[in-house]
This record gives C-alpha cells, structure tokens and sequence, in this order.
C-alpha cells in the first residue's frame, strides 16, 4: 500500500473543508454579488455616457440590460437568504457541532459585510433623522455606527469605482432590498432615502428581540 505523502493529505483536507463549510457557500455569493454589481454599475455608466452624448437608443439598451441584471442581482440574494435559513447558525447548534463546524475552517479573509447588517442601522439613523434623510447623510451615518462590524475589506476601494468604498456601495444595496421589502419607501425624492410605516414597526419588533 502506498503512504500518502503530507502534500496529498493536506490536498485532500482542502477538498473536505470547501465541501462540507456552509459559510464558503454564503462567501461565494457575496462574492458573485459585488461581480454582479460591478457590472451593473458599469452598464449604468455606459447609459449615463450615451444619455449625454443624444444616443438615446444606446441609453435605453443600457437601461434595459441594467434593469435585467438588478432583477438577476435580487434572485442572487433570495437564494442566498434561502441557503442561510437552511443551515443552521452557531448559535443554534449544539456545542460539539459547532466546534466541529469551527474545525473546518472559514473562507471568510476577503469577503465583505453582508448587506443584511445596514438593515437595522439604515432604518435607525432614518428614525432618528424624523423619518427621511439625504442619501449621503445617512450612508455617512451608517458608517459611524457600524465602525466597529465593518471588516477591512469593507473599506477597500472599489475595483468600478475607485473613488467609492465597498461598505458605501454595499450600504446602498442593501437600500434597494429595504425598499423591495417595503421598510423603505420606493417613490422618495432623488437622494432622499425615507423610512416606511413598515419599516418603523420592523424596526421596534427588532428592538424588542
């Protein structure tokens, strides 16, 4: 019988833990998430720059194809939330599996906060703004209170859009979800992000957990 060498075990526990770790499947989203939006913000780039050159034709291709892959980007996100309620968290295992789950190892170096975390810190600065606040304000706002969950990585520059941090970017994803759900309004003033009836009666049943 042939001893396998160091390297082939080392391979084969590699191949284990990217098979059996849940959470490598909610990194890779997040991941397929930021290529998704980074093509659409180029897309929408492409429509803005034929809008102001009178290429009308071309601005509307650019306003269809960003519209197909926002609506793309949406499915992305329902199946991520659909793979994360079907695994369970730590918290809600018992203590010899999750430090078996531990034990597997995270491919977590990298990846961004997920965008379910602005959720509760874009609807509480837009409470206590009185209900509505301008886009920049609020997003400025978010940062501050989520300084201490952002990781790194969340301050890198984006690859589309060096001028843009990826926290920023994701904070106005995560936006378009709570309009979506309807925790945010979706006919609100250009720039101005307001809260919902909803979204304050969400925000007081999150308190009370």
């Amino acid at each position: 019988m042939q001893i396998e060498s160091l390297h082939e075990k080392a391979f084969k526990k590699e191949q284990i833990v990217i098979q059996n770790n849940p959470t490598n499947v909610l990194s890779a989203f997040e991941i397929l998430l930021e290529e998704v939006e980074a093509e659409i913000e180029f897309v929408n780039r492409i429509g803005s720059g034929a809008f102001e050159n009178s290429d009308y034709d071309k601005a509307k291709e650019a306003l269809e194809k960003a519209g197909q892959l926002t609506s793309f980007r949406d499915q992305l996100v329902a199946m991520r939330k659909e793979w994360d309620n079907m695994v369970p968290s730590e918290e809600d295992e018992d203590e010899e599996t999750a430090a078996q789950r531990r034990n597997l190892g995270r491919l977590q170096r990298g990846i961004r906060t997920k965008e379910e975390s602005y959720y509760i810190p874009i609807l509480t600065v837009l409470k206590e703004s009185g209900g509505s606040g301008r886009m920049s304000d609020v997003i400025d706002r978010v940062g501050e209170i989520m300084k201490n969950v952002l990781q790194d990585v969340d301050y890198d520059p984006l690859a589309s859009d060096p001028r843009n941090p990826r926290w920023r970017n994701t904070a106005q994803w995560a936006r378009h979800a709570l309009v979506l759900e309807g925790l945010m309004k979706k006919n609100s003033p250009r720039g101005i992000w307001e809260i919902s009836d909803k979204g304050e009666e969400y925000l007081e049943d999150q308190k009370g957990k």
